[in-house]
C-alpha cells in the first residue's frame, strides 16, 4: 500500500468513527512521512544515489571549512609577521641604528 493510499484510508477512519489518539497520530505519520517524501522528490534526493550525494556534498563543505580556516589562519600569520618587522624597523630607526648599516 502507498503512502498516499494508506493515507487515504486513515483519513476515511477518522471520518468515519470519531477520531481517537492513535488514528491521530498515525495519520500525522504518514501525512509528514509523506510530505518529506515529497520533499526529497522535489530536491531530486530520492533515488539510490542520494545517499551518496549527500556525503560527498558533506566531505564538500568540510574541505571548504578547513580551508576557509587554513587561509584565515594565514592572512592572520602574515598580518603578525608585517606587525613586527614593521615594529623591529621602528625601533631601528628609533635608535639610530639604520646608520650601522650605511
Amino acid at each position: 500500500m502507498s503512502a498516499e493510499a494508506l493515507l487515504a484510508s486513515l483519513m476515511a477512519q477518522a471520518e468515519g468513527r470519531g477520531v481517537d489518539m492513535i488514528t491521530l497520530r498515525a495519520l500525522a505519520e504518514e501525512s509528514s512521512e509523506a510530505g518529506a517524501r515529497r520533499a526529497l522528490a522535489q530536491l531530486g534526493l530520492d533515488d539510490s544515489r542520494a545517499r551518496r550525494d549527500m556525503d560527498e556534498l558533506r566531505e564538500l563543505l568540510s574541505a571548504w571549512r578547513d580551508a576557509k580556516k587554513s587561509a584565515r589562519q594565514a592572512i592572520v600569520g602574515w598580518i603578525v609577521r608585517v606587525a613586527l618587522a614593521l615594529l623591529l624597523i621602528g625601533i631601528a630607526v628609533r635608535l639610530r641604528l639604520t646608520d650601522l648599516f650605511s
